[in-house]
């Protein structure tokens, strides 16, 4: 019934009628509603800002169990930035205690932080699956033996001779590289797209494709996050943390103005006088959690960068009880690339500058 509804509901478009996915509709109603319905009392504030990082969080891990794709965390970031600039413009502004600097200000955030995650949202280097050039040459091949048929029996049995040892030579190949280099071809070889991949490169299992470097999946943007797209990600959550942290200052200066950003966001006394109190002071609160989620995230992946280790391999790492834990835990240290603190962040500040390097047996 799901997949007939997505079927059937489109969108007119210039070019024809366009199908809508369904994962992106929730946010754009439940969002508005929740926080709506908690700006009307504080226990009602409490049990759905409480509910709904559990929510998330649930299907976050039922979509990974399942291995599905979803736009419904990149159709909830991106409708939560902008319902959040909509009421502070519509409900903080108007008081009069934001200035048109703070105003420009704020926007020129919003707006580097959507060209940061565009930039994200890239190619994050994805290696070229050769199955589809194997099976043309393996057609071109069967067409050559084919035509050589008019050339007579002899015609036949040459160019299906060649062509038998052109594929009997590769497949011997692969064989011979299985058969030497057991260890290595365990690490470096893909089963799935059928190519040897490059140091540090991964198989994501969401997007069906190897990628340099891969980092992670990450559902948020609704991609992987490797070579190519690694800057861009750090850049977005930058700029998203600095804006948001901004942006929740400003609001909590017009509603609590006798006390700190921090002391207000526990105890606002009149934060529940008005309507319009209410509800920036609940959009603040919703606002301060995700904020501390992508804090985190950050976090980790700063770490990350300074030790030059990626997610995927200090997850392999500890699988394989091969990496050193550090700093509480946050970091997993596997010693294989890190070369100190300013070469791991030069390292890093060079990703996809130059094209990568095809080696001969890629290129065969």
């Amino acid at each position: 019934i799901a997949d007939t509804v997505a079927d059937r509901v489109r969108v007119p478009w210039f070019a024809g009628a366009v199908k809508v996915n369904l994962s992106l509709v929730p946010p754009l109603v439940l969002l508005p509603v929740l926080l709506h319905v908690a700006a009307l009392h504080f226990l009602l504030g409490l049990v759905v800002l409480t509910s709904l990082p559990v929510v998330v969080l649930w299907y976050y891990y039922l979509t990974h169990r399942r291995k599905e794709r979803t736009l419904f965390f990149l159709s909830l970031g991106l409708f939560s930035l902008g319902y959040m600039y909509y009421v502070f413009l519509q409900e903080v502004v108007p008081r009069g205690h934001v200035g048109y600097s703070q105003v420009v200000a704020l926007t020129c955030g919003l707006i580097l932080m959507l060209a940061a995650l565009s930039r994200a949202k890239k190619d994050p280097g994805y290696l070229p699956t050769p199955a589809s050039d194997v099976k043309s040459s393996h057609q071109g091949l069967t067409n050559k033996s084919v035509r050589g048929s008019s050339n007579g029996l002899h015609g036949i049995t040459t160019s299906g001779a060649a062509s038998g040892r052109a594929v009997n030579g590769e497949a011997k190949g692969y064989s011979r590289m299985l058969a030497e280099e057991p260890e290595g071809v365990k690490k470096d070889w893909c089963i799935k797209c059928q190519l040897v991949r490059p140091a540090r490169a991964g198989h994501c299992r969401l997007c069906g494709r190897c990628v340099r470097r891969l980092d992670h999946h990450c559902v948020w943007i609704n991609s992987c996050v490797g070579e190519q797209n690694h800057q861009g990600f750090i850049l977005a959550l930058s700029f998203f943390m600095l804006t948001s942290v901004y942006g929740i200052t400003l609001t909590l200066h017009t509603i609590c103005r006798d006390r700190t950003p921090f002391v207000a966001l526990f105890y606002c006394p009149g934060a529940y006088s008005d309507y319009s109190s209410a509800l920036s002071f609940t959009c603040v609160w919703y606002c301060a959690i995700v904020t501390a989620g992508m804090g985190y995230i950050l976090l980790i992946q700063l770490l990350n960068i300074s030790y030059n280790v990626t997610e995927r391999e200090a997850r392999l790492a500890l699988r394989d009880n091969t990496g050193r834990r550090l700093l509480g835990g946050l970091v997993i240290d596997t010693g294989q690339y890190n070369r100190g603190f300013l070469c791991n962040w030069g390292h890093f500040l060079s990703l996809g500058s130059s094209p990568p390097q095809h080696s001969a047996e890629d290129i065969v």
